[in-house]
């Protein structure tokens, strides 16, 4: 395949790290209460927190695509070695579908902050697929980030950030840590389709896409899952069943709708409930 094929091919494909997106990461909300630890035992002897920077919250739904945008633009980079991406914030967001002005502006900024300094805690739960061990310790998505103002060629891009009077649109460089591009670059992965997960309105249905990408990789036509277990792996403050239920529904008829699952079934077994899914067909 030639070199122009490829990177045609791959920007319609986005490479996520498989252990991490085994985990969960991100709330799905933006609220500044969700200043807590997420909290995950995958199994027995193994924790798995996500840990916020004091002052701030945890990442959440706007950092959830600020994190897939990033992995798609590594995977379209060629994914390079040293992690380094670079880029102006105006694309970025017109590359995640958001509206660019002040305020987008401003959230990108946060988010990708968010994602250097959250600390990501693994005591036995995130694969190492470089080492080929588990992984016990702390480690950021991001290891830095800079923005730098535009130069003064680019000053007419500025009446798009009308709350930003005295600054230009920034051109970002951003590093990839090692454990993520590592399993990247290893072929630990998870595969999206870009114009799939841009379609998913539903913060919920993109995390259950992502998740439902893990199960794939790994060899099922079917997932079952248990509902609590579920609840943590996305995660959702809801822990009553049928409050669960309210809250998956519309995802789930988002998934159908879209292809992603053939069918998604919720039942109860003895005191136990589970969430049966049976995958589509990638498309491609």
């Amino acid at each position: 395949m030639s070199i122009p094929a490829r990177r045609r091919s791959t920007s319609r494909t986005i490479l996520l790290d498989r252990s991490l997106e085994a985990l969960p990461v991100f709330r799905l909300s933006d609220s500044a209460s969700d200043d807590g630890v997420i909290s995950f035992e995958p199994s027995e002897g193994q924790r798995w927190r996500v840990l916020p920077s004091p002052g701030d919250r945890l990442p959440g739904t706007f950092d959830q695509d600020v994190y897939v945008e990033l992995c798609h633009r590594f995977s379209e980079a060629g994914l390079p070695s040293d992690g380094v991406l670079r880029f102006t914030l105006h694309a970025f967001l017109r590359s995640m579908g958001r509206r660019v002005d002040g305020r987008t502006y401003e959230q990108l900024r946060s988010a990708l902050g968010r994602l250097e300094h959250t600390r990501l805690e693994s005591a036995g739960a995130y694969f190492d697929a470089v080492s080929g061990t588990v992984f016990s310790g702390q480690f950021t998505i991001l290891s830095s980030v800079a923005v730098d103002r535009r130069r003064y060629t680019n000053r007419e891009q500025l009446p798009l950030f009308p709350a930003l009077p005295a600054s230009e649109p920034g051109e970002a460089q951003i590093k990839i840590a090692p454990l993520v591009r590592g399993n990247i670059a290893a072929g630990h992965t998870a595969t999206l389709a870009s114009s799939q997960y841009l379609a998913l309105s539903s913060p919920v249905a993109r995390r259950l896409y992502r998740l439902l990408e893990v199960a794939r990789e790994e060899g099922s036509v079917t997932w079952r899952v248990a509902l609590d277990t579920l609840a943590s792996l996305l995660p959702l403050s809801q822990r009553y069943p049928s409050h669960l239920q309210r809250v998956l529904e519309p995802a789930h008829d988002m998934l159908v709708g879209a292809g992603l699952v053939r069918d998604v079934q919720i039942k109860q077994h003895l005191r136990e409930w589970y969430v049966d899914y049976v995958l589509a067909s990638r498309q491609t």
